[in-house]
């Protein structure tokens, strides 16, 4: 009888090894974990070029713009809009403010803190800025703008706004008078919707020039019970039909109660 040759070693991995199969191995793993921080600052260099020239969002902090915005809201704003066509009467827009400068930087935020402000402002996520405001144009350059016992006249011509008890968007008119005013070339006259309660065009904001414009606010993103678009105020209808189109949380039927905080001061979001 013929002796049989030595039998070939396996192992019991290579035995319930399916053909083709890749396991995942630990060095895969710490590929993946080197790879990572690779990965976070693509994503965090996307944000600032979308912040930068694109979309940003801002966070209300407010309630100068109540009942269309409400505090804690978290709106994105069209930064290259403005670069394709002029702005349109009615729409809401945030904008610095060239005589409101930022308090300095404490020292006190760590390196981390610092490194995450900029994607954080970018998602809406960071503290409310100091020098950026929100606000709807009311009057254009050339326009002559007046407020008489809280109702506004552009040209000579009242606009069809309404309070939100009579489909509109204003929480309340404030009654009082103001102007008349020509607005300045190149310069936008600016109103919040909580009239009582904005300090805009009529006070220590005065008329915003074009280039301080950030760019419209078309959709409020956050909170998820209030997600919406904000469309420009229809001013070529009467008073009562003068209403923002509703978005998918209904934004323009939001009405208020009460009227709080009658502050006159400016009141900045941040981005």
């Amino acid at each position: 009888m013929s002796r049989s040759g030595p039998e070939p070693l396996t192992s019991p991995a290579a035995d319930t090894e399916q053909p083709g199969a890749a396991p995942v191995t630990p060095k895969r793993r710490r590929s993946f974990l080197a790879e990572l921080p690779v990965l976070m600052l693509i994503a965090f260099g996307l944000a600032l070029v979308l912040k930068t020239f694109l979309i940003q969002a801002f966070f209300i902090p407010s309630r100068s713009m109540e009942p269309t915005l409400l505090i804690g809201d978290r709106v994105l704003v069209n930064k290259v809009v403005y670069d394709v066509r002029d702005p349109r009467r009615g729409e809401i827009v945030v904008f610095t403010h060239s005589d409101v400068v930022p308090p300095p930087d404490d020292g006190d935020s760590s390196l981390l803190e610092r490194i995450l402000r900029a994607p954080a402002a970018a998602l809406g996520l960071g503290q409310p800025g100091q020098k950026d405001f929100i606000k709807r144009i009311i009057g254009l350059p050339g326009d002559v703008v007046e407020v008489r016992r809280g109702v506004v006249y552009v040209n000579g011509v009242e606009l069809p706004e309404a309070e939100t008890i009579h489909g509109g968007y204003l929480s309340v008119r404030d009654n009082g008078d103001f102007g008349p005013v020509t607005v300045r070339p190149g310069h936008y006259f600016m109103m919040g919707d909580n009239r009582p309660n904005s300090d805009d065009s009529r006070a220590s904001l005065g008329q915003i020039p074009r280039e301080e414009l950030v760019g419209r606010a078309f959709v409020i993103i956050w909170p998820p019970d209030n997600i919406g678009v904000l469309s420009r105020a229809e001013y070529n209808s009467s008073p009562a039909q003068a209403s923002l189109s509703p978005g998918l949380g209904g934004v323009a039927s939001r009405v208020l109660g009460s009227v709080a905080d009658e502050d006159q001061h400016a009141e900045p979001v941040s981005g």
